[in-house]
C-alpha cells in the first residue's frame, strides 16, 4: 500500500480504521435520540474505546445538530479523533460540515450520493452523466474546506459494478481520500461484497491512494459478515455503531467485528486500535443514554453472552472455560465481582467501586449517586455491582433534563380506585398533578399528564428485576409515540411503581430533545440522502 492519508499518514500494514457512526446513522433509529449533552458523553466514550473516526451527526439537518457536530469537533480540536459530518452532494450541505468540523484537529466532510440505477432514476432523478458531474463538484468543494474527504456511493452495493467504478474513480480524481461503499438497504451478501471490493481496487486506477471503506446494514443479518468480507477483500476502514444500532435493523457491530478481527487473528492477520476492555461499558452507557436494553443474547455485550446452563458446557467450561468460551469475559469489559457495598459503606468506597464499574463522575454527580445509593441500601439487604449500575445509569447523566420527578404519592390496592400526586420540576417550576386510573402506574401517568399537559401514545411498558429477590430493583422501559417519533426512557426503583415514573419522565426529556429536530432543507432535483 502506498498510501498517505492526510489524517492517518502512512496507514500501518494489517490496521482497520474504525469509523464509528452511533452519533450519525445509529441515533437516526426510531426511538433513539441524544440531547447535546449526552452525545458529548459518548462522544468522549467512543474515544476512549478507540474509535478512530466519529461521524458526530449531520450538520445541516437542524441548528441542533449543527451545534452537536460543532460542539464535538471543539473537545477535540487539539487531539483526538476525526471528526466528520454528513453531506448531501450540494453546496449547502458541504458549507455547513465544513463550518461545523472546522474547530476538530482533524476535521473530515463525508458527502454522499446514490449511484444505483433505482436511486438515480426514482430519487435524484438525474442521468449517470449527472451523477458523475455532481460528484466532481462536490467533492471538488469539498476539498477546498478539507483535507480530508470521504465519498460515499448510496446503494452502491446494488450499482452496476463498471458505472461504480467510474463513479469511485471520478471521486478519487476529485480529491476523495476515502471511498466507501455502503450496502445501504442490507441486501448483499457477502460474496457480493468481495466481489465489489476487489474489482474496485483491481480495476480503478489509483485505488491504491485512498483508503476503502465498508458501511454494511443488517436487514437479513450480515452486516457483521459482510464487513469482514469486506476487509478480507482490502477495505481497510469499517463503519459501525456501538450494539449495531441504526436505521431499521442496525448497523454492523462495532463490538463483534472488533472482538472477530481480535479472536480470529490467525485467520484474519488485522487489527484495530479498540480497547476491548472498554466495551462493555460503552455499550451500557448507550443504553442507558438511549433507554434501548441490549438484547440478552446479543455477541459479546448481552448479559447471556458468557453464560452457560446445559449441564455438559458448565462441566466443559468448570474444568477448562476454553471449551465453550473463545474469549474471556474480562476481555470486553465483564467482572465477576457480585456483593461490593452495604448501608455502612462510606462515599470514598462508593467512589472506588464506580470506577472499577467503568464510571467516572464529578462531584455534584457522585454526590446526587450516593444519596440514591444510600437510600437504596437503606431498603435492600445486599447492594449488587447491578444494583449500583442501575441507580448510577439513572442519575448520573440527567442534570440537563427540563422535567425532572421530584416527588410522588400513590394510593392503590384491591377494591380502592388508584389515585396518584406527582410533583415534577419543569424548567425550574413546580408543576403538580393529581390523577386517578386502572392501576397504580395508569394513575401514575395520567398525573404526569396533568402536571404537564402532552398527548403521546404508549407503544411500550416492560419490567425487568435487576437482581434477584423480591428486594429487588426493577427496571422499566417506556416508549412513547408522538406523531411518528419515538422515543424510550428507563427509570429504576425498588418501587416498580416509582421507576415507571422515572422512565416515563426520561422519555418526555427526550422527546422534548426530538421536537427540536427538523428534515434538512430539500435540495432541488435531490431527496435527503442517507448511507
Amino acid at each position: 500500500m502506498s498510501i498517505n492519508h492526510p489524517s492517518f499518514g502512512k496507514l500501518e500494514a494489517g490496521r482497520i480504521i474504525i469509523f464509528d457512526t452511533t452519533l450519525r446513522d445509529g441515533e437516526q433509529s426510531p426511538g433513539f435520540s441524544m440531547n447535546l449533552d449526552e452525545k458529548l458523553r459518548m462522544a468522549e466514550a467512543l474515544h476512549e474505546l478507540g474509535a478512530d473516526v466519529l461521524e458526530a451527526g449531520f450538520a445541516i439537518a437542524s441548528p441542533g445538530d449543527f451545534e452537536s457536530v460543532q460542539s464535538i469537533a471543539k473537545r477535540f480540536s487539539k487531539d483526538g479523533p476525526v471528526i466528520a459530518s454528513l453531506s448531501r452532494a450540494n453546496a449547502a450541505d458541504i458549507l455547513a460540515s465544513a463550518e461545523a468540523t472546522k474547530p476538530a484537529a482533524r476535521p473530515r466532510i463525508h458527502i454522499v450520493l446514490a449511484t444505483s440505477d433505482l436511486h438515480m432514476r426514482v430519487k435524484l432523478r438525474m442521468t449517470r452523466e449527472e451523477v458523475l458531474e455532481r460528484i466532481t463538484e462536490s467533492v471538488s468543494l469539498a476539498r477546498n474546506h478539507a483535507a480530508d474527504v470521504e465519498w460515499s456511493a448510496e446503494d452502491g452495493s446494488r450499482s452496476d459494478l463498471d458505472f461504480l467504478c467510474r463513479c469511485v474513480d471520478t471521486a478519487i480524481k476529485a480529491g476523495a481520500t476515502t471511498i466507501n461503499i455502503p450496502d445501504t438497504v442490507g441486501y448483499s451478501l457477502p460474496a457480493d461484497m468481495g466481489l465489489i471490493f476487489s474489482t474496485l481496487i483491481n480495476k480503478v486506477p489509483d485505488a491504491d491512494k485512498v483508503i476503502f471503506s465498508a458501511h454494511n446494514h443488517n436487514d437479513l443479518g450480515l452486516a457483521v459478515a459482510n464487513t469482514l468480507a469486506a476487509i478480507q477483500a482490502g477495505a481497510r476502514q469499517i463503519e459501525c455503531t456501538i450494539n449495531g444500532i441504526g436505521e431499521r435493523a442496525g448497523n454492523a457491530s462495532l463490538e463483534e467485528v472488533a472482538m472477530a478481527l481480535r479472536t480470529r487473528h490467525d485467520a484474519l492477520k488485522l487489527r484495530t486500535g479498540i480497547e476491548s476492555k472498554r466495551i462493555l461499558r460503552t455499550s451500557k452507557l448507550l443504553a442507558t443514554i438511549t433507554g434501548f436494553d441490549v438484547q440478552p443474547n446479543k455477541a459479546i455485550v448481552g448479559r447471556n453472552a458468557f453464560a452457560h446452563e446445559s449441564g455438559i458446557h458448565q462441566d466443559g467450561v468448570l474444568k477448562d472455560a476454553s471449551t465453550y468460551e473463545i474469549m474471556t469475559p474480562e476481555s470486553v469489559g465483564w467482572t465477576t465481582n457480585s456483593i461490593v457495598l452495604g448501608k455502612h459503606s462510606g462515599r470514598a468506597a462508593f467512589r472506588d467501586r464506580l470506577k472499577t464499574l467503568g464510571y467516572e463522575v464529578g462531584d455534584n454527580q457522585l454526590n446526587d449517586a450516593f444519596k440514591r445509593f444510600k437510600d437504596l441500601a437503606d431498603r435492600k439487604k445486599v447492594v449488587y455491582d447491578e444494583d449500583i449500575a442501575a441507580l448510577v445509569d439513572d442519575e448520573v447523566g440527567r442534570g440537563n433534563d427540563r422535567i425532572k420527578l421530584t416527588g410522588l404519592n400513590v394510593s392503590t390496592g384491591m377494591g380502592t380506585k388508584p389515585m396518584a400526586t406527582i410533583a415534577l420540576d419543569v424548567d425550574g417550576e413546580r408543576r403538580d398533578g393529581m390523577a386517578m386510573g386502572d392501576g397504580g402506574v395508569d394513575a401514575t401517568f395520567n398525573a404526569l399528564r396533568a402536571a404537564f399537559p402532552h398527548e403521546v401514545n404508549l407503544k411500550l411498558f416492560a419490567v425487568q428485576s435487576v437482581t434477584g429477590g423480591t428486594d429487588a430493583q426493577a427496571r422499566v422501559t417506556v416508549r412513547l409515540e408522538e406523531a411518528g417519533k419515538l422515543v424510550d426512557g428507563q427509570g429504576a426503583d425498588t418501587d416498580t411503581i416509582v421507576a415507571a415514573a422515572r422512565a416515563y419522565v426520561h422519555a418526555l426529556n427526550k422527546l422534548l430533545v426530538k421536537r427540536e429536530r427538523t428534515e434538512p432543507p430539500p435540495v432541488a432535483a435531490m431527496a435527503a440522502s442517507g448511507d
